[in-house]
């Protein structure tokens, strides 16, 4: 985490890169303003900190500006800034779930992709497909933005604030790509499964892990926007590559969880994958620990932005959009 020292440091770099060169005293003040109780003193040693370790220097008469160090420690400030930024927003998201699978009630996590209205045809087409395949159902709302659509579909992060709700904590682990069939047998798994597909088909293995914590979810973004994802193969019947996250659950839970998971599922659509930690299956680092056990999912969310970017029809899109009412969304019409 982030100590209030990092934090000053990161912001009086920020501060000094905005309007340097910047002196002590502005550089109090601008503190102040953003909420600082903080002395010239203060601010007088930590500049003398950043110029010994080469992040800032004196400009004669005018007082201090980033040297390219200085530079290059703000843009890494910069990137750990918003990685905090996506923990937080996904923490504060699951804490809003109160979907309840049972009853097929209550607010989920949503992503949302934005297609201009002309391609309303091409976009049922792409829903409508999602939802007859194993991947489905899908449900969705659809609403005019303008000259745009912008569909809401429920996020894989739901799953999390699901289990949460139930007392049951999940620990974010990665996410990546993941290569999924929709009509496994037992003999194409490079794992042992002897009902595969039960839960929206099959994830055979990742293809690539991109980040070891779920928290930079955003990441998602970077993949779809890049065209790594294949959603098209899988809805041909194919293998395709999906993006999908990965999180452990204690072991003690396992039936519980179990239970919700493939209930969530089945009303929302995707595929999950769950496994005890001494089990064969598609784990993005090698087998669990002993006391855990492993839960990708790649939500519907998820699938529908990646199939719109594929299609060549998606303006934009945000992955963590808000909170909704189940209520608010729809299966696709037949």
């Amino acid at each position: 985490m982030t100590t209030d020292t990092d934090t000053r440091r990161y912001d009086i770099l920020r501060l000094v890169a905005d309007h340097g060169p910047i002196g002590s005293v502005h550089l109090t003040e601008h503190l102040r303003e953003r909420g600082y109780s903080i002395t010239k003193r203060t601010v007088r040693l930590v500049l003398s900190e950043l110029d010994e370790a080469g992040l800032t220097e004196k400009v004669g008469g005018k007082g201090r500006r980033l040297t390219q160090d200085g530079r290059a420690e703000l843009e890494r400030g910069r990137v750990t800034a918003r990685t905090q930024h996506v923990r937080e927003r996904l923490s504060d998201l699951t804490s809003r779930v109160t979907y309840d699978p049972t009853e097929g009630a209550g607010s989920v996590v949503v992503g949302t992709v934005r297609v201009p209205t002309a391609e309303r045809s091409t976009l049922e087409t792409v829903l409508g497909r999602i939802d007859g395949s194993p991947l489905g159902p899908t449900v969705v709302a659809v609403e005019e933005r303008g000259d745009h659509l912008e569909v809401s579909a429920p996020s894989s992060v739901t799953v999390d604030g699901v289990l949460l709700s139930h007392g049951i904590d999940s620990h974010p682990n990665t996410l990546g790509l993941v290569e999924y069939h929709p009509d496994p047998t037992p003999e194409s798994l490079p794992y042992d499964d002897d009902a595969p597909g039960e839960r929206g088909g099959a994830i055979r293995r990742f293809t690539d892990v991109v980040s070891d914590e779920r928290a930079t979810l955003d990441l998602v973004s970077l993949l779809v926007g890049a065209g790594r994802t294949d959603v098209a193969t899988a809805l041909d019947g194919g293998t395709g590559l999906l993006v999908a996250d990965n999180r452990e659950i204690p072991l003690a839970r396992y039936d519980a969880a179990s239970e919700l998971v493939t209930a969530v599922r089945n009303r929302l659509g995707g595929v999950v994958d769950l496994r005890r930690p001494r089990e064969s299956g598609p784990f993005p680092w090698g087998q669990p620990g002993w006391t855990f056990a492993s839960l990708t999912y790649a939500g519907a969310a998820e699938c529908v932005i990646a199939r719109c970017v594929e299609s060549g029809i998606a303006t934009d899109w945000e992955t963590l959009a808000g909170v909704r009412p189940r209520s608010d969304l729809s299966r696709v019409p037949e």
